[in-house]
């Protein structure tokens, strides 16, 4: 009565999650892979009811082997939710590799000896290599996070128990048939690891989709969604902690494309987001992987370059200007080029993204004043130079 006890909390904790994972996947479209585990736990329920299926039966094999195969599909549905989630690919390969192994094994299985060492070795192989497959699956896609680190170690312990089933089962004995299975001590002990791990890798697969929905949610918010980077509270957000992780070593880099109203008037508002969409995609290219690059306006961006000295900030500004300027942009029907100007400040000793972002404006302004389609430094910062009407100043 132990045994059954355990399994109908199996039962009920299967039900739980399943329901829990299916109301994620309906309400939130973004939670990859929730209806997988949803699906996972689903088979949970059908798996425990065989058990209870099985005291009953004259002839245990076609319920034992369906007891064998609906868990490890359960697992399987597991993976793929996982894989999903993490946007990994799901293991097809080796996954076909263990369902194959595993129904050439069947016959095997159940012709040997009920309760033997042997035999509860070969039956918890499949549920061990799948839980490993899981396991890698995570480690894989990189996410080192304290959950997902945890996660890793739940599938590790749950492959472990595995292992240790048959041992657990050659030190306080199993049953002499299937059908008195659930009498046994050692049916106990193996339906309460299963619960117990059943729980935890729910629960804090669980809080991985909220932290990584919240994340996303954040992600947009912060996001302009025409030029596909941040938008001004984004960059404001990400700026200021850049500038308070990296010291003075920091230059803010203000563009502004040239006669963009003319752009919009001659060729209408899809030419100009086009024109914007490109113009960030070339800012976006051209920097470094820890620059922060934002759209803070209609036509104006701003990119803070940590770890930067001025001279890198005027060569990307210049840089970006050329490439912009010498660019063709046929696929919007429009039969010119286009210019922008720039503006770049070195962040000194106690600026603030504010300090930083004014005088940055102030050589954009030079800029513009200067005849557009420049290069300009704040002014203190490099020595004064004849403004060219193209190029650097």
């Amino acid at each position: 009565m132990t045994a059954a006890f355990v399994l109908g909390i199996n039962m009920s904790v299967a039900g739980i999650f399943a329901v829990a994972f299916a109301v994620v996947a309906a309400t939130n479209r973004g939670a990859r892979g929730a209806r997988w585990l949803a699906a996972g736990y689903g088979m949970g329920i059908i798996y425990v009811a065989l058990e209870f299926l099985l005291t009953r039966q004259v002839d245990p094999t076609p319920v034992g082997i369906g007891i064998f195969l609906v868990f490890l599909i359960a697992l399987s549905f597991a993976l793929v939710g996982v894989a999903h989630h993490y946007r990994a690919q799901p293991p097809w390969g080796a996954m076909a590799a263990i369902w194959v192994a595993t129904i050439l094994a069947v016959p095997v299985i159940f012709s040997m000896t009920y309760g033997s060492i042997a035999r509860l070795m070969l039956y918890q192989i499949p549920y061990f290599a799948m839980q490993v497959l899981l396991g890698l699956v995570i480690w894989r896609s990189g996410r080192r996070q304290a959950l997902d680190l945890l996660l890793i170690a739940l599938q590790v312990l749950a492959a472990s128990i595995y292992v240790a089933k048959p041992f657990i089962a050659a030190i306080v004995g199993t049953a002499s048939a299937p059908q008195g299975y659930m009498a046994t001590t050692y049916a106990a002990i193996s339906q309460s690891g299963s619960v117990v791990t059943l729980m935890a890798i729910a629960l804090v697969m669980l809080l991985v989709i909220m932290r990584d929905t919240t994340a996303e949610m954040v992600a947009r918010s912060e996001t302009d969604p025409l030029s596909s980077v941040l938008n001004r509270r984004g960059f404001e957000h990400h700026a200021e902690l850049a500038l308070l992780r990296g010291g003075d070593m920091a230059v803010l880099v203000a563009a502004d494309l040239d006669d963009f109203k003319k752009i919009n008037d001659s060729f209408g508002h899809a030419a100009g987001d086009g024109v914007i969409a490109h113009f960030a995609a070339m800012l976006v290219d051209a920097a470094p992987a820890n620059a922060i690059v934002g759209r803070i306006g209609g036509e104006e961006f701003a990119v803070l370059l940590p770890d930067a000295l001025l001279s890198d900030g005027r060569l990307y500004a210049e840089t970006v200007r050329t490439t912009f300027a010498a660019a063709q942009l046929p696929v919007l029907g429009v039969d010119r080029g286009f210019t922008a100007s720039f503006g770049v400040a070195q962040r000194t000793s106690g600026d603030s993204l504010f300090d930083l972002s004014r005088r940055a404006d102030a050589a954009l302004y030079r800029a513009k004043a200067g005849g557009r389609n420049q290069v300009r430094v704040a002014i203190g910062e490099l020595a004064p130079a004849p403004a060219p009407a193209v190029g650097v100043a």
